[in-house]
């Protein structure tokens, strides 16, 4: 196989990867919430690994306009997965944070999801996912560029 055909392989594969992900994102929010959507559920995802966040760094993050983070939010707290509180650093800011039921709720879906995959890949020795990890990694490092297509 040429690099050029490999290359080509590689986006066919990447492709399959998004369509697969974006259907598990979908799974995994209805998991946590009959009515979380989607969007909401990666925010949620983010502000459980990074604390908590104004409401300015997912617009950095997610790279999508305030309105749209604005509503996002809103539907968290209308959910019950996220509360806003005021920034101790600067009163005239708000802080959002995952509740305790919110991160029950991510808690829960993450063992599920971790049991799901680890039968799925039962066949994978450890160094199969350590390979894969790694080169994952590497790709994402170098193609953290964004000009550069996924």
């Amino acid at each position: 196989m040429t690099r050029a055909d490999s290359l080509a392989e590689l986006e066919r594969e990447v492709g399959v990867l998004i369509r697969r992900v974006k259907r598990v994102i979908g799974e995994r929010a209805r998991s946590v919430h009959e009515s979380l959507q989607p969007s909401s559920y990666l925010l949620l995802t983010h502000l459980a690994e990074q604390g908590p966040s104004r409401s300015s760094v997912f617009v950095d993050a997610f790279a999508i306009d305030k309105g749209a983070i604005s509503r996002q939010v809103q539907h968290l707290v209308d959910l019950g997965l996220v509360e806003r509180t005021p920034d101790p650093a600067d009163g005239r800011a708000m802080l959002i944070s995952v509740t305790a039921d919110g991160l029950d709720r991510l808690q829960s879906v993450a063992h599920e999801r971790r049991r799901l995959l680890d039968e799925r890949l039962g066949g994978w020795t450890e160094a199969d996912l350590e390979t894969l990890v790694s080169s994952l990694a590497r790709y994402n490092r170098d193609l953290e560029d964004d000009r550069v297509p996924a």
